[in-house]
C-alpha cells in the first residue's frame, strides 16, 4: 500500500469515527470560527489546569479534511502545556504552509494532513481547528455557560 493510501486512510479514519467530538461541558475556554469558502464551522472547547491543556473536544460540521484535523488536533494536545499546545498549533500550521517537514514522531497522525499542501484552498479547512484552539488558549473565547465566544 502507498504512503499516499495510508494517509488517505487515516483522514478517513478521524472524517468517520472522530475522536471527542462532542461539547465539554464546564470548559475552561471555548471558540468558534467558521470557513465561508466551503461551510466549516468548528466549535473548539478546552479545560486548562495548572497551565496544561487537560481536555479537548471539538463539535461542528464540514469537509472531511476540517473535521479530520479537528479530531486529530484534540488527541495531540490533550495533556499538553498550554505553551506546548500553541506551539504546535503554529508548527501545524507552519507544515500547512509547507515552511517545515513534519515528522511522524512529534506529529504522529497529524502527518496524514501534509499532502493537503497541494491543493492550497483546502488549506484553510486543515487549520481551521488549530486556529480556534489558539483563540481559546489566547483567551479570545471564554467560555460562559454553555454558550461559547464566537470569533470571526
Amino acid at each position: 500500500m502507498a504512503l499516499d493510501d495510508i494517509y488517505k486512510e487515516v483522514i478517513l479514519d478521524h472524517y468517520k469515527s472522530p475522536r471527542n467530538k462532542r461539547e465539554l461541558a464546564g470548559a475552561t475556554f471555548a471558540c468558534t470560527a467558521n470557513n465561508p469558502l466551503c461551510g466549516d464551522e468548528i466549535t473548539v472547547f478546552a479545560n486548562v489546569e495548572g497551565g496544561n491543556v487537560t481536555e479537548v473536544t471539538f463539535q461542528g460540521a464540514g469537509c472531511s479534511i476540517s473535521q479530520s484535523s479537528a479530531s486529530m488536533m484534540t488527541e495531540a494536545v490533550a495533556g499538553k502545556t498550554v505553551e506546548a499546545a500553541k506551539q504546535m498549533a503554529a508548527d501545524f500550521r507552519g507544515m500547512m504552509a509547507g515552511e517545515a517537514d513534519p515528522s511522524e514522531d512529534v506529529f504522529g497522525d497529524l502527518v496524514a494532513l501534509k499532502g493537503v499542501v497541494k491543493y492550497p484552498i483546502r488549506i484553510k479547512c486543515a487549520v481551521l481547528s488549530w486556529d480556534v484552539l489558539q483563540d481559546a488558549l489566547n483567551g479570545a473565547g471564554e467560555a460562559s455557560g454553555a454558550q461559547p465566544h464566537t470569533v470571526g
